[in-house]
């Protein structure tokens, strides 16, 4: 098991500050989400190969590894130019991954609600496309359902993952989004089994609470989808359950900080999530 930081709140910094500024909190290991200057989100990655070796000696100075790099494309479509363009992006980001001597992706469905069987389609025609590219290049996969994406059902993206499947393909749990895949952790965590390689880390306020009113959003029916990444313990995310689960089922992936909350003070976050996912870990 490898605890991992995703440095969403300090992605400002410089690329070849990062990997010497994440060694100093204490982590090992980097989920490397977007930023603008290396993946960008839904645009075509903006980094160089020769800057990708820079970058990877960096990190080989500061004793510190990308283990996932985390692109997000409209692969779903569904309009069939935005999925065009989202295969060439993947294509250059595999191309990063495998520069920088990552074996694991992480990314979501990104398709729409409102048009679900169109991006289904578009979906497993993109993953045709792919995964070839990716059994070639010996890279993994890890999909996690996201709220406002056309598979937003933890147990159902379980099931298309496994439909597929593909050895190189898994499942990401993502604890602040418990409130809209189905709020029932030990029924998506068992039903995974095995196909749980990923677990993101932060926590979140359950959005359902008070008949819905705990946030009030206008116009009335509205279907934006509210939630948070604080850190763990200023949500309601049962994290003791959480880490018990992952010991039943014999967890040895990866767990991800990943809190976007506190930009204001991210050294800070940063230290408390390594800190408290050790302690929660050590005792379950």
């Amino acid at each position: 098991m490898r605890i991992a930081l995703d440095p969403h709140m300090i992605r400002h910094l410089p690329l070849l500050e990062l990997p010497g500024v994440v060694a100093d909190l204490g982590y090992e290991w980097i989920e490397l989400s977007p930023r603008e200057d290396f993946l960008p989100f839904f645009r075509h990655p903006r980094v160089d190969l020769a800057s990708v070796r820079r970058f990877r000696q960096e990190l080989d100075s500061a004793g510190v590894a990308v283990s996932t790099l985390l692109p997000l494309y409209r692969w779903a479509g569904p309009d069939e130019d935005e999925r065009q363009a989202a295969m060439r992006n993947w294509k250059r980001a595999i191309d990063i991954a495998s520069e920088l001597g990552v074996s694991r992706m992480v990314s979501e469905f990104n398709g729409r609600p409102e048009a679900v069987a169109k991006s289904e389609h578009q979906f497993f025609r993109s993953m045709e496309e792919l995964l070839p590219i990716l059994e070639r290049r010996e890279i993994d996969l890890v999909l996690e359902p996201h709220p406002d994406d056309f598979i937003e059902d933890g147990v159902e993206a379980i099931d298309v993952i496994r439909g597929i499947d593909s050895p190189r393909l898994s499942y990401l749990y993502c604890a602040p989004h418990t409130f809209h895949i189905g709020n029932d952790p030990e029924k998506i965590i068992k039903h995974a089994g095995s196909l749980l390689t990923d677990v993101h880390l932060a926590d979140s306020l359950d959005f359902s609470a008070s008949s819905g009113l705990r946030y009030i959003v206008n116009p009335p029916g509205s279907t934006v989808r509210v939630h948070q990444h604080l850190n763990i313990g200023q949500g309601e995310v049962d994290f003791v359950q959480l880490f018990s689960l992952l010991k039943e089922i014999g967890f040895d992936g990866q767990l991800t900080a990943c809190v976007f909350a506190w930009e204001d003070k991210a050294e800070e976050s940063n230290r408390f999530m390594l800190e408290k996912i050790n302690q929660l870990w050590d005792a379950s």
